[in-house]
């Protein structure tokens, strides 16, 4: 049995979901008692430059861990193994190429990746540089019914993929989790080429980063499979994802509960999957912490994966920009979507 504890320290507590001065869902809450529960790490700094959540945060949990307002002093004086990073995705970037450069073994940041695809090859890049396991937020791949449903398509159930499909209502903080399946059903496969368009008439933001209001994204992975995300307003097809193959059809209904059509049924058989003991955040969580006991496990939510589907937010905003297809990979470091909005191009201040 594993008995070494692990130095864990967070940046951003924030306050819990729900609560009086919460800006969301207050992740880092679920990232220090997932972690926890592990019974592999011990607590010793957290960071966050308002003194009123971090107190807060320190008391709930009866913890003596030190507080600092500086993450840059509290990686250098701490030394931290892990490092949870749980602020807003403007911050992702500067914050996680900072832990990667202080040596910190294992960091866990929240998704999405961050705002520019610039940023995003910035940070996975300090992690490969200075051997960093940098994992993000993409927890869904550890729900059993996912799993479940992976294990089907790899069996052949409904024969080779044709087509996935998945319907969302944001493409850059829902929409990379969707994303990301869709990946994660065809094998990691990389993308070949993207092709969208956007709509954006109102001031939309998730976490203070600007949303589109409606969107689709169009893509073919380089094993022939396409893609089709439908965001935004009145972005439904039926059912949560769909894949389609060359015997058959699944869809997913809940994420404990999807349907197949295959191999010539003429009748959709359900199928539940039970949630299990640990929930998808612990599993990844656990997970996080294997691939430092273990250097040659890899976790399902590694930055090599995030990165894929990631790549494809960013060429769907450029793609709608330019006005045509963007083959990977894609050259354009900025955000399309964001230099559209300043131009006048789209958003409520649009030019006339």
């Amino acid at each position: 049995m594993k008995s070494k504890l692990y130095r864990y320290a967070i940046i951003g507590t924030g306050r819990p979901g729900g609560t009086e001065g919460a800006t969301g869902f207050g992740m880092a809450h679920h990232h220090y008692r997932c972690f926890n529960a592990t019974g592999r790490v011990e607590l010793v700094a957290i960071c966050d430059i308002k003194d009123d959540p971090a107190q807060f945060f320190l008391k709930k949990y009866e913890s003596d861990a030190k507080h600092y307002h500086d993450y840059h002093k509290m990686l250098k004086e701490e030394k931290p193994d892990i490092v949870s990073i749980c602020v807003w995705p403007h911050l992702h970037s500067e914050m996680a190429v900072a832990a990667a450069e202080a040596g910190v073994k294992a960091i866990h940041c929240e998704k999405p990746m961050a705002t520019t695809w610039g940023d995003c090859k910035r940070m996975k890049a300090a992690a490969d540089a200075s051997g960093s396991k940098l994992t993000f937020g993409h927890q869904r791949r550890y729900i059993y019914m996912f799993q479940k449903l992976r294990e089907e398509l790899q069996s052949g159930v409904i024969g080779d993929l044709v087509m996935i499909e998945a319907q969302v209502g944001d493409m850059f903080d829902w929409g990379t989790h969707w994303l990301d399946m869709m990946q994660f059903y065809n094998n990691e496969t990389p993308i070949e080429w993207v092709i969208g368009q956007l709509e954006s008439h109102t001031e939309k933001r998730i976490f203070g980063a600007y949303m589109e209001n409606q969107a689709i994204c169009h893509f073919k992975w380089t094993n022939g499979v396409r893609g089709l995300l439908v965001v935004g307003e009145d972005a439904k097809i039926g059912s949560t994802h769909r894949i389609i193959g060359t015997k058959g059809v699944v869809e997913t209904l809940s994420e404990r509960k999807y349907r197949i059509l295959g191999n010539g049924e003429s009748e959709w058989k359900e199928v539940e999957v039970p949630q299990g003991e640990k929930g998808d955040l612990e599993r990844s969580m656990e997970d996080v912490v294997r691939q430092l006991d273990e250097p040659e496990h890899k976790t399902l939510i590694g930055a090599e994966y995030a990165i894929q589907h990631t790549e494809a937010i960013f060429a769907t905003y450029y793609s709608s920009m330019i006005r045509g297809r963007i083959t990977f990979p894609l050259l354009y470091d900025g955000n399309a979507l964001m230099d559209m909005l300043e131009n006048g191009d789209i958003g409520p201040n649009r030019k006339k």
